[in-house]
C-alpha cells in the first residue's frame, strides 16, 4: 500500500509501530534508520551521518573523506513514497531524500542528483521519460560464498539446465515466489509491463512501465528490495549481480529514454511528420560524448566488467543503431510518438538513481551543446577505438577522475567521493587471491 495522502497517513499507519526510513547510498543500497511510527507522524527530524552515503559496498568509508567531524544529514520522507510492506508483518518503509541540515539537498545523495538533472530539463520546458528493464537471477540458498550459485529445485524435482530464453515453463519453477512478487508489486503500486525468462539459467527480466525518472528510480529501487525480501521468505536467493555465473549472459538494467515538452507532452524526438528531429540526434550525440567518462557510474563494481566482456547483448561501446542489440545505444522499432533511445550499458548492479541521472545528463548535454552523433551502425558492428568504453573498473575510474565534464555536471564533491569509495572497493578486491589464480598459477608458476 502506498501512502501518498498526508491527511490519511495516520489512519494508514494504525497498528504500525515502526517506519523504516531509507535513502539510497552511492551503490543504491538502502541506508537509514527505523523510527517509531509516533515520531514519524509527529515529524521529528531524523538525522544520519553524511558519511553513510559514501559507504563502500563491503562496508567501511574512504578515510580521506570520512572522519570524526563528519556532520549529519536530515532524512526527509517523500510523501509519495511511504509504503506498507506487504511481505512484512509490521514495518512501513519511507524513501527519503538526504538533505543538509540547512535545508538544501546533499550533493552526495544520488536521489538528489537525479532531481537536479530533472530540474535542468525543466529549465528548458522539457520533461524526460524513462523506463527500466531489470534482469535478475533466482538461485537456491548459498550458505558458502566459495561455492557457485545454483538454480532452485523446480516443481518436477529437478534444477533448470541449459538456456531457455522466452520459455514459459521455467517461470513456473518459482510460481509461488513469482506470484507473491506480483501481488506485492500490485499492493505497492509498482506497474509492470512484461516479464520473461532470459538467456541465463534461472534468469528473468521485468519491464517497469515508463514514466517520470524519479518515480522509475524509486520503483526500481523498491522492486530490488522487494525481490530480495520475498525471495528470502521463499527460501530463495535473488541476485542482481551483473555477472553471477560464468559462461552465462549477465544481467542488465537497460534504460529507455525519451523527452517530451512539459506543456504539451509531445515527444521532441519526433516531428509532426513522424520523422526524427534535431533534439533526437543531439541527445544521442550527448550520450556518445559522455558515457565513456561515466562508465564507472553505470558499471560500478569489478564484476560489472565481466558482463561487458561478452559482446552480445552487453555492448561496451557508444555506437548507435536502429534495433541492433550489439550497439550500446539502440533505437527500438516504435511509433513516432514512442521514439526513444535505449542505453544498454548499465548492469543490474547499477544504482538506478545514479544510472538514470547520468544517462539523462548526458543526453541533455548533447541537446544544450547541439552535438552531432556519428553515423548509425549497421550489421555486425566493428567498434572504432573512440567509441569503445573502459573495460575494467580501474580504467573506468581513471577516466572518471580525468573528466572535467563529470565534475561540471555532478559536482567535484560527488565525483571525488564516488572515486574514493570505489577505489577502496577495488583495493579490497585486489587484496584477495581468486580460485583461478590458485588453481592455474599455483601449479604452473
Amino acid at each position: 500500500m502506498t501512502c501518498s495522502d498526508p491527511h490519511s497517513l495516520a489512519q494508514r499507519l494504525v497498528g504500525i509501530d515502526e517506519v523504516e526510513c531509507v535513502t539510497p547510498d552511492l551503490n543504491g543500497v538502502p541506508r537509514g534508520k527505523v523510527m517509531t511510527a509516533t515520531g514519524f507522524l509527529e515529524g521529528r527530524r531524523l538525522q544520519l551521518a553524511s558519511g553513510v552515503l559514501l559507504q563502500c559496498i563491503m562496508g567501511g568509508y574512504p578515510p580521506a573523506l570520512y572522519s570524526s567531524d563528519d556532520g549529519d544529514l536530515a532524512l526527509i520522507a517523500d510523501p509519495q513514497q511511504i509504503h506498507l510492506l506487504p511481505w512484512s508483518e509490521q514495518p512501513a518503509l519511507a524513501i527519503c531524500d538526504a538533505d543538509n541540515l540547512s535545508g538544501e539537498g546533499c550533493e552526495l545523495s544520488t536521489r538528489v542528483q537525479l532531481k537536479s538533472v530533472i530540474a535542468r530539463y525543466a529549465e528548458h520546458g522539457l520533461s524526460p521519460v524513462v523506463a527500466t528493464e531489470l534482469e535478475f537471477f533466482v538461485f537456491a540458498p548459498n550458505p558458502r560464498s566459495s561455492l557457485a550459485f545454483v538454480p532452485p529445485v523446480r516443481l518436477d524435482g529437478r534444477r533448470e539446465e541449459g538456456f531457455l530464453p522466452s520459455a514459459s515453463v521455467p517461470i513456473m519453477a518459482c510460481v509461488r515466489f513469482s506470484g507473491r512478487v506480483y501481488r506485492c508489486m500490485a499492493e505497492l503500486g509498482l506497474p509492470r509491463d512484461t516479464v520473461m525468462h532470459e538467456m541465463g539459467v534461472s534468469q528473468f527480466e521485468i519491464n517497469l512501465w515508463h514514466g517520470d525518472p524519479l518515480l522509475l528510480a524509486d520503483q526500481t529501487f523498491l522492486f530490488k528490495h522487494l525481490l530480495k525480501e520475498v525471495g528470502l521468505k521463499h527460501g530463495l536467493n535473488v541476485v542482481c549481480m551483473a555477472k553471477p555465473l560464468a559462461h552465462t549472459a549477465g544481467s542488465s538494467m537497460h534504460i529507455h529514454q525519451s523527452v517530451v515538452e512539459s506543456a504539451s507532452g509531445h515527444n521532441v524526438f519526433s516531428d509532426e511528420q513522424g520523422q526524427a528531429t534535431d533534439p533526437f540526434r543531439h541527445f544521442i550525440a550527448g550520450q556518445q560524448t559522455c558515457l565513456g567518462d561515466f562508465t564507472a557510474l553505470f558499471a560500478p563494481h569489478v564484476n560489472s566488467y565481466l558482463r561487458l566482456f561478452h559482446l552480445y547483448a552487453s555492448p561496451n561501446n557508444v555506437c548507435w543503431s536502429l534495433d541492433n542489440r550489439s550497439a550500446g545505444l539502440r533505437i527500438p522499432t516504435s511509433e513516432p510518438r514512442a521514439r526513444r533511445v535505449e542505453n544498454r550499458l548499465p548492469g543490474a548492479d547499477a544504482n538506478p538513481y545514479l544510472a538514470i541521472a547520468a544517462s539523462l545528463a548526458a543526453g541533455l548535454h548533447g541537446i544544450e551543446q547541439r552535438l552531432e552523433p556519428t553515423a548509425p551502425c549497421r550489421g555486425e558492428i566493428v567498434v572504432p577505438e573512440e567509441l569503445a568504453l573502459p573495460c575494467t573498473l580501474h580504467a573506468a575510474l581513471e577516466r572518471l577522475k580525468r573528466s572535467s565534464l563529470a565534475k561540471e555536471l555532478f559536482g567535484h564533491v560527488f565525483i571525488e567521493g564516488y572515486i574514493a569509495s570505489k577505489t577502496m572497493e577495488l583495493t579490497s578486491f585486489l587484496d584477495e587471491i581468486t580460485p583461478w589464480e590458485r588453481r592455474v598459477l599455483g601449479t604452473q608458476v
